[in-house]
């Protein structure tokens, strides 16, 4: 039963701000989604399909299936304008449990493991313009936990973007909108000069003259080093395609994390809807166009031990990263340099918007008695402190034990599954609360949001059978479900919530 205390249309808590306009929360989504996968992520996906149209499918049902999620979202977060986002419609549609399952996931793994990942990303592309700070020297080694220079640095700056989010939302959205525009900006720069500077009629050629041959490049087991590459049939193309959508995923997701600031949002009944949209339409279009920039400069085919950026093609780049091999073409040598400048601002800015938006759902967790008393609280400047400090304290940990990389392998099989009861949640609610006030509704419904559910629950039954993941799925799932037995503890020995 809903809590009849909380209403869809009640107004934020007392202390929050109400400082986030249009621009600010687009800039949310977008700087939130836009971390180090587009840099990386496509020469997996190159060795999963093996032809250029299918990695630009990839990346558009990649982008069409958020899309319609966001659009969808959008109505759940004009219903309930609250911060908590995500956790909150769960809990509305399906009960207390469901959010805590969510909530008790995005602060174990989710929002954290992925703060983790980007800040050691950000901390491994300033090795690259500064050698002396290296993941490989170890000042400390305890088992899985090191000190080494890097994790310093990751440490550090996920403490400096605490800390500047402590000091106020105005802090925040401020770093949140230089440093998309930034990375917005800089994605576009390699877009146009990759399309009308790099382009050259070798890679044109090898790409787009047959480019719906679809094959599986795999490293042999029976011979370390070498790759064997086959033909997909139909059914292996269409597993492939999910397995490979793991990546494209993974680099489209964290759109959402604005629907937990809808507390400090604006007139949220009309701008989370339109932030949502319009984010998700920026980064997909982006997305897509720096594919295809990849496509035109290198050949998509290549040798793992090719001598050049161009021999070893999109699929064997140098490390996967794949924008700095076709940056190498446009630039010479110094493109390495340049790229990781421009990953070191896109981590950044990734970093604060995953910063700022999660401490809002262990807040919301909090006000319902399912979290930390303190967590639930607001500093006199009206941001939730001490959800900031305990999200920075636990993504610290996962940063220094290096166990990030796997956790956020096992959830994304979990990730999905939210989505899935998120969406169906939506059914759920419109059966429930025929009558409750709905600025906006969701696009196309009943048929989009249908279509989104069977996409993304085909998409997860892949994930189980798929051979590249399903080692990783039920672990996710596991992760998920051990949150059951802390739900019904924390009920029966907690002190309830706090107030704000």
């Amino acid at each position: 039963m809903t809590d009849p205390t909380i209403s869809p249309a009640a107004p934020a808590p007392a202390g929050f701000v109400r400082g986030l306009g249009l621009l600010d929360s687009t800039m949310i989504v977008a700087g939130s989604m836009i971390g180090s996968g587009i840099f990386i992520v496509s020469a997996d996906i190159a060795r999963e399909v093996g032809g250029a149209g299918w990695l630009l499918a990839v990346w558009l049902i990649t982008g069409l299936l958020t899309l319609i999620a966001a659009l969808s979202y959008g109505e759940l977060a004009a219903l309930m304008p609250r911060a908590g986002g995500q956790y909150v419609y769960l809990r509305e549609a399906y009960g207390p449990l469901w959010g805590f399952l969510y909530g008790w996931t995005l602060f174990l793994v989710i929002q954290t493991g992925t703060i983790a990942a980007v800040a050691a990303a950000f901390a491994r592309f300033l090795g690259v313009l500064v050698p002396t700070i290296s993941e490989s020297h170890k000042f400390v080694a305890l088992g899985r936990f090191s000190v080494s220079p890097a994790t310093l640095v990751a440490v550090g700056v996920l403490a400096l973007l605490t800390g500047l989010n402590a000091t106020g939302l105005r802090t925040g959205k401020i770093v949140q909108n230089i440093f998309t525009v930034a990375k917005i900006a800089a994605l576009l720069g390699l877009i146009a000069l990759g399309l009308f500077v790099g382009a050259n009629a070798g890679a044109i050629r090898a790409n787009f003259g047959d480019g719906w041959t679809a094959t599986f490049t795999q490293p042999t087991a029976d011979h370390p080093g070498q790759w064997l590459t086959t033909p997909h049939t139909a059914l292996t193309l269409l597993l492939a395609i999910g397995t490979a959508m793991v990546g494209s995923l993974f680099s489209s997701d964290a759109w959402n994390n604005v629907t937990f600031t809808a507390g400090e949002v604006k007139n949220p009944k009309r701008n989370l809807p339109l932030s949502l949209f319009l984010g998700v339409v920026l980064v997909t279009a982006l997305y897509f166009l720096c594919n295809l920039a990849y496509l035109v400069v290198l050949p998509l085919h290549g040798t793992p031990d090719g001598a050049g950026v161009v021999e070893r093609g999109i699929q064997f780049a140098p490390h996967d990263r794949v924008a700095t091999a076709a940056a190498q073409v446009i630039f010479g040598q110094g493109a390495a340099d340049l790229m990781a400048l421009l990953i070191m601002v896109s981590t950044f800015g990734c970093m604060n918007g995953l910063i700022l938006a999660g401490a809002r759902v262990y807040y919301a967790m909090a006000q319902d008695g399912l979290f930390f008393r303190p967590v639930g609280t607001l500093n006199r400047r009206g941001v939730p402190q001490n959800g900031l400090v305990v999200q920075g304290f636990w993504a610290a940990l996962l940063t220094l034990s290096g166990t990030y990389s796997d956790l956020l392998d096992y959830v994304i099989f979990a990730v999905l599954i939210f989505y899935v009861l998120t969406m169906a949640g939506l059914f759920v609610l419109r059966r429930t609360r025929p009558d409750a006030e709905r600025p906006y509704r969701a696009f196309g419904y009943p048929l989009i949001p249908a279509l989104y559910l069977v996409l993304a629950t085909l998409l997860a039954l892949d994930l189980l059978i798929s051979a590249k993941t399903r080692g990783n799925a039920w672990p996710g799932l596991l992760i998920v479900l051990a949150g059951v037995p802390v739900y019904f503890g924390w009920k029966k020995w907690g002190k309830g919530g706090a107030t704000a």
